[in-house]
């Protein structure tokens, strides 16, 4: 147990996981709402659009409007996401949101091709390339991604193997490029991993890579999200994406859709209840999850906005 962190970080990304998948029928303003609300919770990191075609992603289309209504407090970092040079060029002329590149493989070659319509040998031959683009508008780069790391609907279970060569890539094609990875993203993006797949492929990458630090995409699809956390804190792992209320959700991962990232209010609450300290107030966040759960019209998965929180419960007997 003495990997287990004494501090972890939190990349909440139920704005954008959540409004793009729930559609276009969620006003600009309630989005906004949100976002404000969650700047109060003690957050540090908040993706809040992605900038992707309207057409597409229709929960998107008003991603401009929403970065210019929101109001920003002090020390918090605001994102978007992207996919290509356009998308990064509306991140950039927002000129309010926290701009940082990553470089991003795919453990499986299947889900590559339907999500980017390339080839492995495209996606690896694209990186340098996203790098310079990078540099043209003076973003560093320090992330790297490597998405579906534990498996995918269309090919099964990934190879650990694997995992630690595609990160050795991202540090290889950064290095070449005058750029150093500070931290590398393990995805599970369609919800194929289990607390010792988690063990397994961390435990690789870090006796490959000892002093890289790693962040956790994690989805609930299967019922296993916060035990998959819980295996990466195990590990030592620092850095881990949520959303709240269980906000969002993979279209590529089930024929019938598909749980959102974990529950940013009960990782905190577990986090909390093993003195791991997270910097987040677990109460405003509880009001932030009941309120996405008010603006999106249906009932979320999280379970701590239900049952509320074993702090308030011990107070409440105390007194």
């Amino acid at each position: 147990m003495s990997d287990i962190p004494q501090r972890v970080f939190i990349k909440e990304e139920g704005p954008r996981e959540g409004f793009q998948i729930e559609g276009a029928g969620v006003p600009t303003a309630r989005k906004i709402e949100l976002i404000d609300a969650l700047s109060q919770t003690g957050l540090e990191h908040i993706q809040i659009v992605s900038f992707v075609h309207p057409k597409l992603v229709p929960g998107m289309a008003d991603a401009e409007a929403v970065v210019a209504g929101f109001t920003p407090a002090p020390g918090i970092a605001y994102a978007g996401l992207w996919l290509n040079r356009k998308g990064l060029e509306r991140a950039i002329a927002t000129q309010r949101l926290d701009l940082q590149g990553k470089l991003t493989l795919y453990a499986s070659d299947a889900f590559l091709m339907k999500n980017q319509n390339r080839t492995r040998e495209q996606q690896l031959a694209a990186q340098p390339e996203l790098v310079r683009m990078y540099r043209d508008h003076g973003i560093p780069v320090r992330t790297g991604f490597v998405t579906a790391a534990f498996g995918c609907n269309f090919e099964g279970d990934a190879a650990p193997s694997r995992v630690v060569d595609l990160v050795g890539e991202l540090l290889a094609i950064a290095e070449a490029e005058g750029e150093r990875l500070e931290l590398v993203g393990l995805g599970d993006t369609m919800a194929w991993a289990s607390p010792a797949s988690i063990q397994r492929v961390v435990g690789m990458v870090r006796d490959a890579y000892p002093d890289l630090e790693l962040s956790l995409h994690l989805h609930d699809t299967r019922g296993l999200g916060l035990a998959n956390a819980y295996a990466g804190l195990q590990m030592g792992v620092r850095h881990f994406d949520a959303a709240v209320g269980g906000l969002g959700g993979c279209p590529f991962a089930a024929h019938n859709g598909a749980a959102g990232n974990i529950c940013t209010e009960d990782f905190v609450l577990m986090c909390e209840e093993m003195g791991i300290e997270t910097g987040v107030d677990l109460e405003k966040l509880l009001e932030c999850a009941r309120l996405a759960e008010d603006i999106i019209g249906h009932p979320l998965p999280g379970k701590v906005k239900q049952g509320g929180s074993l702090m308030a419960m011990r107070r409440k007997l105390a007194s």
